[in-house]
């Protein structure tokens, strides 16, 4: 192989790689946890293959195009900030008409695996979620409000919802109590990230809470989301969906949160804000993971 030819590989690589991450993977890959719990939760026996495979497929698709939107509508603000200069927009490295071509028809086909493949039920409650996520809160709320985040995060919360319509056709209270505890864990892990990037928000003008209210009232606000999420976690339990296994490991994945939002409150230290938003993201991943083994095996 010549080296032009090496070149041309490397080149395409590279590009595909760029599209790749205007999909925000690691965001998608949480979002398909919750909705492969929602499915699973939703029947007794095994899953319908076809309904789950077409609905992930889908969802994914279409979390990946409201992701690429919101690259594209605050490609601006992605420029100034420390966190995102280097994503693809702001760095040049993929031209916005490229992008908007890109979500659009990520989002299509996704649109059209959920309608003919799956149902239309979930088809439409994912195009709103990706409406409310690229629209709504990207294009408006991000800049309007500092609860942003919160009024929101039902469009990011709603995965296990999809997941639950994918394969029985029609919405339960049970899969709403999965999108609430989303719901409440979304304030408190992003704001954790907020303060830890407060200078980049304040310097892109953005009204992130730390950022209009202060440090302090964010850490408190934090720290009552916890102990709200907590009471909330233990709600699968109380209503029959999870066991024992669930009640113990989610409680202790809860205080966990709990006493990391307590240290960010009154022991602070430089790391704080960035630990607890890490361990946000496990202890939302394990308390489905929970769920999903409750489910099964126990």
């Amino acid at each position: 192989m010549s080296k032009t030819a090496t070149f041309t590989s490397s080149a395409e690589k590279s590009l595909a790689h760029h599209y790749f991450t205007l999909t925000k993977p690691k965001v998608v890959a949480l979002m398909l946890l919750t909705a492969l719990v929602g499915m699973c939760l939703a029947v007794e026996g095994p899953l319908p293959i076809q309904q789950a495979v077409l609905g992930l497929v889908g969802i994914a698709l279409m979390a990946g195009s409201a992701a690429a939107f919101n690259h594209l509508i605050d490609r601006r603000i992605d420029a100034i900030m420390a966190r995102t200069y280097q994503r693809p927009l702001p760095s040049g490295r993929i031209k916005a008409v490229n992008v908007f071509v890109f979500a659009f028809a990520l989002g299509a086909v996704g649109m059209g695996v959920l309608f003919f493949g799956v149902n239309a039920l979930t088809a439409w409650l994912t195009l709103a979620s990706l409406l409310g996520y690229a629209v709504v809160y990207t294009l408006y709320l991000k800049r309007a409000t500092p609860q942003n985040i919160v009024i929101a995060g039902i469009a990011g919360a709603m995965p296990p919802l999809l997941g639950w319509t994918a394969v029985t056709g029609e919405m339960h209270a049970h899969a709403w109590l999965l999108v609430m505890i989303i719901f409440i864990w979304t304030p408190p892990h992003f704001w954790a990230l907020a303060i830890h990037r407060k200078a980049d928000y304040a310097k892109a003008d953005i009204p992130m809470l730390p950022v209009t209210h202060g440090e302090e009232y964010t850490k408190t606000s934090i720290l009552l989301y916890t102990v709200l999420l907590t009471l909330v976690c233990l709600m699968p339990a109380l209503v029959g969906m999870a066991g024992t296994m669930y009640w113990v490991g989610a409680t202790l994945l809860c205080l966990g949160f709990v006493a990391h939002a307590w240290k960010l409150k009154f022991a602070p230290t430089d790391k704080s804000a960035i630990e607890t938003f890490k361990y946000s993201i496990y202890q939302l991943m394990l308390l489905f993971l929970l769920l999903l083994v409750d489910h099964y095996w126990v």
